[in-house]
């Protein structure tokens, strides 16, 4: 037993040993061919070429002629001859001359470029000459003038992409006949409108997978075209052109292969024609903003892939159709700001449960009426909801709790009830919009739970009672980058860019407009609580907000002092606590407000000094002020009776006091339009004296002027 143990110990040794040697030798070989060098003429036209570039992110500092070119950074080489095939510089910082040593090496088919910074020269043409290339991204590089012909020698091109250029043009698109391999094609933003045949041309192109010619100045679709030959066609942006007609019939030729349409912003015209919904595998649609009329055909349910609709900013009418509650795999639908009317009931929600964006905004007819359907809370993956705008009325129904992943909530402009206590349970909340809405009651202390909310919009409502001091537990207000934080979801929230060229905006009114706010409004912080019936003293706890941004309380019935330690909040741009019943002197905290820019005390009871060093005399219209007359009627502010005030302003030298009295009603009286308050304003008396905002600062209580061009 033990010596056929020992025979067959060494049988296998025998077989063990050469067959470990063999595998050894096979490895070593396979690593000396992986390890080979890169070819030596390639790696100094690598040099030359750095030579003639600026390198200002100093990615090219690997290149040097003591290291092996292949592992050079963002250089890459076959593994078995070592001549270089790939060069991706992609966002590198790069400026200068590209050499034209590039065109030695001969091995060379993908060439990535983009994202540098050329200073608006042109296209290298020799670029034409490079025959290998399969793949060319130029992308946002800076390169401007004539796209160069000679790139249309480069016959094995599959990937073009020129993109976000400088003013770049054609003269015409024929050179284009010769890129025979292409699959995706991206002009954007490129001047083509020189060439009226361009999609005959690109209709030769049955490879064509994906082409972008968005913002390329074309001026027609060829509606008379009967069919396409780019039927491979899966990625199709025609947006921000001037087409101005039709959608044309033969997009139906892409019923087997489109999956991604974007015709927003074309100036086209008509009705959306039925057989557009019948491309079957149609996963995006966006027809916005453009001039389409009539009703949203019912073939809209036929789209059974898709997961986003922009049929937004158009003209469309009738109702919604109910069969858009059949697409079960919507993510985002947008039908808003067109002439839409009816109701919006359980229909139209019923098998959409991977909702996540819904904008059905009514800017231009407010036509949407009825309640908000109770079934909308199935939809559990909501994370924008955009009602505002519409005719809704009644209760916000409970079962929108269970939608606890909405981040941005708009009812604005509706005809709602109370706000509901348990909107504290929305605790995702970034953006909660009930401005102009009818609200009554009190604002729940509940929605101090909101700890990531970052605009707070109640205004212009009936709400009463007084203002939350809980407001200092919403982190996002309170903490340095708390409401940045939640933003690392990238959520596509329906009011700020969700594609590229899509921006929807939010209208707030921090300071006393309504303002815009689009890419920028993650960073806002706001709270408007202005023109409601609230009562009380301003909380003490809200100067614990430090990093708010805006703040309006007018138009309510406050009363009491501005709280002392207001000047902590060190962020705020903007305060607005007009038109209440404040009193008491200005805190001299407002000094360290160091980045406002608009400060409206007007029409209160305040009394003394303007505090001396605050951001107010760092304006522009201060800073020719005489400071001995500034001092002088500071002192008569605290000291004189209002009508010997406004005495005094009569009998003084008017030319003296004219350039003072102009800059502080700049900043007490805000020389700007405000939307809706013209007609609220009282006429004046005839014989009232001419105002000066040094009134406002010291606790007038009388009618306010219209200033020229204040309407």
């Amino acid at each position: 037993m033990a010596a056929s143990f020992a025979t067959l110990h060494m049988l296998f040794l025998v077989w063990f040993l050469p067959a470990t040697f063999s595998l050894s030798f096979f490895f070593f070989k396979a690593e000396s061919i992986l390890n080979v060098s890169c070819y030596e003429k390639d790696k100094q036209a690598l040099l030359t070429l750095k030579r003639g570039l600026t390198d200002h992110g100093h990615v090219l500092s690997s290149w040097s002629d003591h290291k092996d070119c292949c592992i050079w950074d963002g250089v890459f080489c076959d593994k078995k001859t070592g001549r270089v095939t790939k060069l991706n510089l992609y966002d590198s910082r790069l400026g200068g001359e590209i050499s034209g040593s590039l065109l030695q090496l001969e091995h060379l088919n993908y060439l990535d470029l983009s994202y540098n910074d050329f200073n608006c020269t042109p296209i290298p043409s020799f670029l034409g000459s490079m025959y290998s290339l399969t793949h060319l991204d130029l992308t946002s590089a800076n390169f401007t003038r004539l796209i160069p012909h000679q790139l249309g020698n480069l016959s094995s091109l599959r990937y073009l992409s020129l993109w976000n250029n400088s003013n770049l043009y054609v003269d015409n698109l024929r050179w284009m006949s010769g890129l025979s391999a292409i699959q995706y094609l991206d002009l954007g933003d490129a001047d083509l409108h020189r060439e009226v045949d361009w999609l005959q041309i690109i209709n030769k192109f049955p490879s064509l997978t994906e082409l972008y010619l968005d913002y390329c100045q074309l001026n027609s679709l060829n509606p008379s075209l009967g069919f396409v030959n780019f039927t491979s066609l899966q990625v199709l942006d025609l947006s921000g052109n001037h087409f101005n007609h039709e959608i044309p019939n033969w997009f139906s030729n892409l019923s087997t292969s489109l999956l991604w349409l974007k015709l927003f912003n074309n100036s086209l015209k008509g009705g959306i024609p039925p057989s557009i919904f019948n491309l079957e595998k149609l996963g995006f649609l966006e027809l916005g903003l453009n001039s389409l009329n009539g009703p949203i055909p019912s073939s809209v349910g036929n789209l059974s892939h898709m997961r986003s609709l922009y049929l937004d900013k158009n003209q469309l009418n009738g109702t919604i159709p109910n069969s858009l509650g059949l697409l079960s795999k919507l993510e985002t639908l947008f039908v808003g700001t067109n002439s839409l009317t009816g109701t919006v009931d359980e229909r139209h929600f019923r098998k959409l449960s991977k909702l996540k964006n819904l904008y059905m905004s009514e800017t231009r007819s407010n036509n949407l009426v009825g309640r908000i359907p109770y079934s909308m809370g199935a939809l559990v993956n909501l994370e924008s909801l955009g009602l505002q705008n519409n005719s809704i009325c009644g209760d916000i129904p409970s079962s929108l709790k269970k939608c606890s992943n909405l981040r941005l909530i708009d009812m604005g402009n509706n005809h709602l009830s109370i706000i509901p206590l348990w909107i504290g349970e929305m605790t995702n909340l970034l953006v909660l919009r009930l401005r102009s809405s009818e609200f009554k009651g009190y604002i729940p202390q509940q929605i101090c739970q909101l700890s990531s909310l970052g605009v707070l919009d109640l205004a212009n409502n009936s709400l009463s009672g007084s203002i939350p001091n809980c407001l200092k537990n919403i982190s996002a207000m309170a903490l340095p980058n708390s409401y940045d934080i939640s933003f690392s979801y990238s959520v596509p929230f329906v009011y700020w860019t969700i594609y590229k060229f899509y921006v929807e905006s939010v209208q707030l009114g921090p300071k006393g407009n309504e303002m815009e706010y689009k890419e920028n409004l993650k960073l806002v912080r706001l709270i408007d609580l202005s023109s409601n019936n609230l009562s009380g003293s301003i909380p003490a706890e809200i100067s614990n907000l430090s990093e708010l941004h805006f703040l309006n309380l007018s138009r309510n019935h406050l009363m009491g002092k501005i709280p002392e330690k207001i000047g902590s909040m060190k962020e705020l741009e903007s305060i607005d606590l007009s038109r209440n019943h404040l009193s008491g002197k200005i805190p001299p905290s407002m000094s360290n407000l160091t980045f406002l820019s608009l400060l409206d005390l007007s029409y209160n009871n305040l009394s003394g000094r303007i505090p001396s060093s605050t951001q107010l005399q760092s304006f522009d219209a201060l800073r020719d002020v005489d400071e001995a007359k500034a001092e002088e009627f500071n002192e008569m502010a605290c000291k004189a009776s209002l009508a010997d005030q406004q005495k005094q302003v009569r009998e003084n030298n008017h030319a003296q006091i004219k350039s003072f009295s102009t800059c502080i009603d700049e900043i007490l009286l805000p020389y700007t339009k405000r939307i809706g308050e013209a007609q609220e304003l009282p006429p004046q008396p005839i014989d009232a004296p001419c105002q000066s905002g040094l009134d406002f600062a010291i606790g007038r209580n009388g009618q306010p002027t219209i200033r020229p061009g204040y309407i």
